[in-house]
């Protein structure tokens, strides 16, 4: 198990935002944010759409030194300049040991992360990147399946793993599977921080839950979060659901 995790916390630094009457600064996530710890194995932000929580996963991996757009360390392509500047108000505190891998996923730039392999592999010359992702062109497979094969051959041992949404891409029993692939790379000391909003995928038991919301960052059992409460209260009641809002 990680005995000390590749991040610790994340700091704003408050004395050099520029106006918290600005995006994204406004948002009532980052409003009284200063400092947020990381779980040692997994950490989530989930929250509704607009909240803030892909912008803090984004500078949080521009900030480590992945690309905005997704990928390994490696990886410097670019094909539209659309993150934010809240990497250059950050402070990412890091533990003692250094992480010997790293991705960051994200489900909307995905095709170009794919695309960018490609490109590198026609150049002559050096091992074919596409062989550390099991061989076959992500994009001669479903999104999904490009997603999972990723996962299980990309990923490997005491790495930082940054995942923007990973569950756009992937059935309810794909996302049961990628639970057991966490794991299997938590027993391999890596650590996950995922921005989420599936219910399934936040369920991994070694882990801490942040909520962004219009009342700030708070720290959330399962049980207890929007999405899991809303998913609940559906599959609970489905035909009065639907009546309602079908209906009224």
């Amino acid at each position: 198990m990680i005995d000390s995790p590749f991040i610790r916390s994340v700091i704003l630094k408050r004395d050099i935002v520029p106006s918290f009457k600005q995006y994204p600064f406004n948002l009532p996530s980052f409003i009284n944010l200063e400092q947020l710890p990381f779980h040692p194995k997994v950490t989530y932000l989930i929250g509704e759409n607009g909240m803030g929580k892909s912008t803090l996963l984004e500078a949080i991996a521009v900030a480590l030194g992945f690309n905005p757009e997704g990928g390994s360390f490696n990886f410097h392509f670019s094909t539209y300049e659309s993150h934010s500047d809240l990497t250059d108000y950050i402070k990412i505190i890091k533990g003692v040991n250094k992480p010997k891998n790293g991705f960051f996923l994200r489900a909307e730039s995905f095709y170009n992360v794919a695309t960018n392999i490609e490109e590198l592999d026609s150049m002559p010359g050096g091992p074919r990147i596409i062989d550390s992702f099991g061989g076959k062109s992500l994009h001669e497979q479903s999104h999904g399946e490009a997603f999972f094969s990723t996962f299980l051959h990309r990923f490997g041992e005491e790495g930082i793993y940054i995942l923007d949404e990973p569950e756009a891409a992937l059935s309810p029993l794909r996302q049961m599977s990628m639970i057991t692939r966490i794991h299997d790379l938590i027993n391999e000391k890596s650590q996950f921080i995922i921005a989420t909003h599936s219910p399934i995928i936040m369920a991994y038991p070694n882990s801490v839950i942040y909520e962004l919301s219009e009342e700030g960052i708070q720290e959330k059992k399962l049980e207890e979060t929007h999405h899991f409460q809303i998913m609940k209260q559906f599959f609970d009641e489905p035909n009065r659901i639907l009546n309602h809002l079908l209906n009224d």
